[in-house]
């Protein structure tokens, strides 16, 4: 398939190009270099450098190409960034992934797959079944912040999108992905920006007391969720994840001995819109798709401090 990855100059979505690119697919990237990198383009893939709020750009590359499906990678993805600058998240999340869809309906596209969020979308969630942790795509949705209200309303236009126009799609809520290529700074994740600090020997800024849970999964297994998706005849929302919570202190401490960084952490208040706990089931994910991670993450949290020391 001719597939177009959006972001596929940034962190996931790099190793989802080259992902499809070794199972054999012909990806084309398209990524406003914003916060992406130009060194993480495969080099068998094609960039364009393209703004999704540009409809008129992103239209010409379907004109100019017969596009099968598209992994939808791109957005602005920082919750406390997203709590002040509102507008510009539904700008670039909403209105450019619905320029993406109309696109998609428009020029035949047979398969929509969107990286959504776990964390910010469930917020600290709710199940009718009572016991909310690990959530499960049946956990009702409650957003704390900006991001991922805008995740969450393109959930609901992708399906009516499945319902009116019969466009197939994967949505796949990301837990707390981590690895090699992820910018220590900027929209960076927490495992990227101790790492960083951590190499600079510069001290470390922990929020709250450290023990709040995240399920932290290797990138390159959220390139492959996001290959089984494409080719697989599923359509719907699948959780990512390992479904095992590690606090913030332990990523601290086997990254600290990764690095041979012997300082102590600062902890400072937790900001607005951070949730305390979320982990994710991937049942359905196993059983439907027939994925599971497969890089512990003392392993993986290994590989990212080594690709650091190199970078």
């Amino acid at each position: 398939m001719k597939v177009l990855v959006t972001g596929g100059a940034g962190f996931i979505g790099s190793h989802v190009a080259d992902t499809l690119l070794t199972a054999g697919h012909d990806v084309l990237i398209l990524d406003n270099l914003h916060t992406g990198h130009i060194e993480n383009v495969p080099p068998a893939a094609t960039l364009y450098q393209v703004d999704l709020r540009d409809a008129n750009a992103v239209a010409q590359l379907f004109n100019a190409h017969q596009i099968d499906a598209i992994c939808h990678q791109g957005a602005l993805a920082n919750v406390r960034d997203s709590m002040n600058n509102p507008v510009q998240y539904a700008q670039v999340n909403v209105i450019g992934t619905l320029h993406l869809l109309e696109l998609a309906r428009t020029h035949g596209c047979r398969k929509f797959v969107f990286a959504s969020t776990g964390g910010a979308v469930y917020g600290e969630g709710y199940s009718p079944q009572g016991g909310k942790l690990p959530f499960t795509e049946e956990t009702w949705p409650q957003p704390k912040d900006n991001y991922g209200a805008s995740k969450l309303a393109m959930e609901f236009y992708i399906d009516l999108y499945k319902q009116n126009y019969d466009l197939d799609y994967v949505i796949f809520r990301y837990p707390n992905v981590y690895g090699p290529r992820q910018d220590s700074k900027g929209e960076a994740g927490v495992v990227a920006i101790f790492a960083g600090a951590m190499l600079a020997g510069e001290p470390i800024k922990i929020t709250g007391d450290g023990k709040q849970q995240r399920d932290f999964t290797f990138v390159k297994d959220v390139a492959r969720a996001n290959l089984l998706g494409l080719e697989s005849d599923a359509s719907g929302i699948f959780n990512i994840g390992t479904g095992v919570p590690t606090n913030i202190n332990t990523v601290y401490e086997i990254l600290a001995a990764a690095a041979g960084y012997e300082r102590a952490p600062n902890y400072i208040p937790r900001p607005l819109g951070e949730v305390q706990q979320t982990y994710l089931d991937a049942t359905k994910a196993h059983t439907v798709l027939g994925w599971q991670p497969q890089v512990a993450l003392a392993d993986g949290l290994h590989q990212t401090v080594e690709w650091m020391r190199r970078k």
